[in-house]
């Protein structure tokens, strides 16, 4: 059968609005996926929910489709979104009502059954991830518009796909193909030289989103429209892909790919073939995420300037400690910003943070602005904060927990209004780590030089709920044998030192010349929570390329 066109034009809630419009003009597509959802927007969601039951959907989709809903009628692109949130039902009679108000006439499906929020009392929101097969029986049915609830980033690709070639649920490798090329694919200019180690190799002031052209077989080519900005090549993709994982398998509802068998090849200019990936079947269980709210934070920088920082930071504690005996969690972080000697102040200034939480907001609220307002004439010489403190904001905290399959209604709502019920899987496996990979030959001995390690690898990092993921690659197969012996788990955590009491896991990925590490906890109870400087760990890989190593000279 033909090649399927697959487009994506957002990457989460609040992604370049115009990115609908381009995708849809820049080049042919057959269909165009757009990501909103993610384990903080899902928490936003909830809380849009408690002030309106009819709320709980993007509304970003609603105004980039009044625009582009025409364009895409015209062209022949369907659309699959996950937009829909913690309300796909309301979503898709959104769309309707718009489309009716424009003149267009568009069928508009839905899929939903992810709910599982009465089951856990307390929760804001919970819910389970489905996979592709709800979104391929509404486009199998002619929809046009297919609006989602929370299924997995990937399903986004993986239903399209399946609809289109016909796959049927044990079709493992065809499955576990287009599952990369949807992981590939989601979080739009990711994969297109967007937050790229290496992002001087190309113009990335504005990347374009990037698509995928699958085949039957489960191949596919991640590339971009012509004369969109930003670059495609094996790094980017390589990027993307350990994005966010854990080991070498992928588990995802449909099937679970085998990352560790994905072969990545140029395939001409802003072109990569992806191939050779394996699937097998999924887990006996789905995932679910819940949301619920922790309590309530505050937070205040106190500014400390020129010498003696350390003595003023001790000074500010010392003062502040009779308030926050009452506060359940206190975390101080002094951040030594500052220079000897600096030509500016605020390259002379170092920054103390101060972060609370609590169940009671008045014990975060005014009790801490008050106390640490109260300072600004009594406290050490040039004394000011970056902004004064809050009254106290609720934050979220995230759960990953798995049920039974069997517990979860996957239902596909067609565009006439007929429920169809999804089959759930036949067979299952229950996800195991796989043997240790061979590793290649070390590099001979030879000289070293002190060097970032940034040099010879990249990185890319992210948060699974309180876990972090650093993924880090090697750009040449020399850089690889070094890499694959020097950076071990526990070198990681040298040059990491908040994960030293941490636990660190090292998956190997040969084919990608790649590293995963996965650090448990490092995030706390999740990016709602922001448990620390950097809450979704987006930075760390880029810390680690920071760090400094004895490197091989030949590969510098």
């Amino acid at each position: 059968m033909s090649v399927l066109r697959v487009g994506n034009a957002s990457g989460f809630y609040g992604d370049r609005f115009d990115a609908m419009r381009e995708m849809l003009t820049g080049g042919p597509l057959d269909v165009l996926t757009g990501d909103y959802l993610a384990e903080l927007t899902m928490l936003i969601l909830g809380r849009d929910r408690l002030k309106d039951p009819g709320a709980g959907y993007a509304h970003t989709f609603l105004r980039q489709l009044e625009e582009c809903l025409g364009l895409a009628r015209e062209r022949g692109v369907r659309i699959v979104t996950n937009a829909g949130g913690l309300n796909p039902a309301g979503l898709a009679d959104a769309v309707r009502a718009l489309a009716d108000r424009l003149g267009i006439p568009v069928r508009v499906a839905h899929v939903e059954g992810d709910d599982l929020t009465a089951a856990h009392p307390g929760a804001l929101a919970a819910h389970a991830y489905l996979g592709g097969f709800g979104i391929a029986e509404c486009l199998r049915a002619g929809a046009d518009v297919v609006v989602t609830g929370r299924v997995t980033d990937a399903a986004l690709v993986t239903g399209p796909a399946a609809a289109h070639f016909g796959w049927g649920p044990t079709e493992y490798d065809r499955l576990a193909g287009a599952v990369v090329a949807g992981h590939v694919l989601e979080c739009g200019a990711q994969a297109t030289g967007g937050n790229y180690s290496f992002f001087q190799d190309g113009d990335v002031r504005r990347p374009g989103f990037p698509l995928a052209e699958l085949h039957a077989d489960g191949t596919s080519v991640v590339t971009k429209h012509d004369g969109t900005g930003g670059f495609v090549d094996v790094g980017t993709v390589t990027a993307q892909l350990l994005y966010e994982t854990h080991g070498a398998r992928y588990a995802g509802p449909d099937v679970t790919a085998r990352l560790d068998t994905v072969r990545l090849s140029q395939d001409g200019p802003d072109r990569v073939r992806v191939e050779g990936v394996r699937g097998e079947a999924p887990p006996p269980t789905l995932k679910v995420g819940l949301n619920r709210l922790g309590g309530f934070r505050n937070e205040v920088a106190f500014v400390l300037t020129g010498l003696d920082v350390e003595a003023k930071a001790a000074l500010v504690r010392a003062q502040l400690d009779p308030v926050l005996d009452r506060v359940a969690d206190v975390r101080w972080d002094l951040a030594r910003t500052d220079r000897p000697d600096a030509a500016t102040e605020e390259t002379a200034s170092a920054l103390l943070r101060l972060v609370v939480r609590d169940a009671d907001q008045q014990v975060v609220g005014r009790a801490l602005s008050g106390a640490a307002v109260e300072l600004a004439l009594a406290g050490y010489p040039g004394f000011h904060v970056l902004a004064p403190p809050g009254k106290g904001a609720p934050y979220g905290v995230f759960d990953a927990l798995h049920v039974p399959r069997n517990t979860v209604a996957h239902v596909a709502v067609r565009h006439d209004g007929r429920r169809v019920p999804v089959p759930d899987v036949q067979d299952t496996a229950v996800l195991r780590a796989v043997p240790e990979p061979p590793l290649p030959r070390p590099l001979p001995p030879g000289p070293v030089r002190r060097a970032p390690l940034g040099l010879v690898a990249g990185a890319r990092s992210g948060d699974k709920g309180g876990d972090a993921n650093v993924g880090v690659w090697a750009r040449t197969d020399d850089a690889w044998r070094w890499l694959a012996h020097e950076l071990t788990a526990d070198r990681f955590r040298e040059l990491i030192p908040e994960a030293r009491d941490l636990p660190v896991v090292r998956h190997p990925l040969p084919n990608l010349r790649a590293l995963n590490f996965v650090v448990e906890g490092i995030l706390g109870e999740g990016v709602a929570a922001q448990a620390r400087f950097d809450p979704q760990a987006k930075a760390l890989g880029e810390w680690l390329r920071a760090r400094h190593l004895d490197i091989p000279e030949a590969l510098l």
